[in-house]
């Protein structure tokens, strides 16, 4: 489809509301999970669990979407799905309550995201790099999300913070019916299959390097707001260093689909691995310094941003064909279900002791383990790529 042609604004809402939703979970459902008395390995163990559906949930949805089309069609099953089991959570805020809505939210919730990124790729055609334009609009969303439910937490106690998850749900569910099923039909035949792919030593540590760079983001989504408000800063200033960083992602997303074709995904890649384990060192040992720590946030453009739009452009140029929808799913499940279980997990048994300082140095380590992996096996062709203005 001529990117003239492409459905911009219905895409690009998809992505607002979705991310609208993670604006309120990342950095302000343990905030909440914490007003109503949970400890420090509740909330890890609990998101965990938000996080760990992701290995298991978008293979399912994944498999059925490669074998019976249709992409949309399970997009909005799983969006209304996810909506109507999250309003559980307004009947009983017990752990195993809370555990198994989760679980069973996340499970419907988590089936969305990779059918429709393989959806928007395949409307985008051979301008696939493009996609960060349109992606960028999930950054707003996490913006406007983060600003003003930081602005209501001043006045209003946390348990508005459900209220606003299940109002982005619903818009995450209400924008879908709108997104045409049409270019999700048109794929190509030529393909290698799944169990081949992933024999590949550049696909096993590509998967690897996922999964440790979202691993590196444990403390980070699970903890962050906490740090900040246990080293004194209000929680509107909070959801402006929340905010800053995706703003930063927003900056990184207009470029990127300038910055692929000249420079490769290998290289961007590299790159992001590297200032995302030095943020993570200036998060752990500046937490007072409020200057460093906006520096920091900055470098969310390099942890988030750069690294998310290079790894969506190598699974879609890896997994082709039939296996389009279970190499994003591969994706989500490898890097932000399992890596994000673990990094979560790991450091809410890590925060009390030996201590938040340590638990982001072991969230460092993991990005230099991640760059050593990449750097030896990672090796890529990128010269076909075609730079466009």
């Amino acid at each position: 489809m001529p990117f003239s042609q492409l459905p911009y604004w219905r895409l690009s809402g998809f992505y607002f509301f979705y991310f609208a939703c993670l604006g309120v979970l990342v950095p302000y459902w343990s905030l909440y999970l914490k007003w109503e008395g949970f400890s420090a390995s509740d909330i890890g163990e609990l998101t965990a669990i938000l996080l760990a559906s992701r290995i298991i949930a978008p293979n399912v949805w994944g498999w059925i979407a490669d074998h019976h089309g249709q992409r949309m069609r399970i997009v909005r099953f799983a969006s209304f799905a996810a909506t109507l089991v999250f309003t559980a959570i307004f009947f009983n805020q017990s752990y195993l309550w809370v555990a198994a809505t989760l679980l069973l939210f996340s499970f419907f919730w988590n089936a969305s995201l990779p059918q429709f990124e393989v959806t928007t790729l395949q409307h985008l055609g051979e301008h696939s790099h493009h996609y960060s334009k349109v992606r960028v609009w999930g950054s707003i969303g996490f913006i406007v999300i983060v600003m003003a439910l930081g602005w209501l937490l001043e006045f209003f106690d946390p348990s508005i913070v459900p209220i606003a998850l299940f109002l982005s749900t619903a818009g995450i569910w209400l924008v879908s019916l709108s997104v045409p099923e049409s270019a999700s039909r048109h794929m190509s035949l030529t393909q290698v299959s799944l169990k081949t792919l992933l024999k590949r030593p550049a696909v096993i540590a590509f998967l690897l390097m996922c999964f440790l760079m979202q691993a590196s983001h444990g403390p980070y989504y699970t903890f962050y707001t906490i740090y900040l408000e246990e080293n004194g800063y209000g929680r509107g200033l909070i959801g402006q260093l929340w905010a800053l960083g995706v703003f930063a992602e927003v900056i990184i997303f207009l470029f990127m689909h300038r910055w692929l074709p000249k420079f490769g995904l290998r290289y961007v890649l590299l790159v992001s691995l590297v200032l995302s384990a030095c943020r993570w060192l200036l998060i752990a040992l500046f937490p007072q310094n409020l200057p460093v720590l906006t520096f920091a946030q900055l470098l969310h453009a390099a942890s988030y941003g750069t690294y998310h739009a290079a790894a969506i452009a190598w699974v879609h140029r890896h997994f082709t064909g039939k296996t389009q929808g279970r190499g994003q799913a591969l994706y989500s499940s490898v890097s932000f279900g399992a890596g994000g279980a673990l990094g979560s997990l790991i450091s809410g048994y890590l925060w009390l002791t030996p201590g938040p300082m340590w638990t982001y140095f072991l969230a460092a380590i993991a990005c230099v383990i991640a760059f050593a992996i990449s750097y030896v096996w990672l090796k890529e062709d990128d010269s076909h790529i075609k730079a466009e203005p």
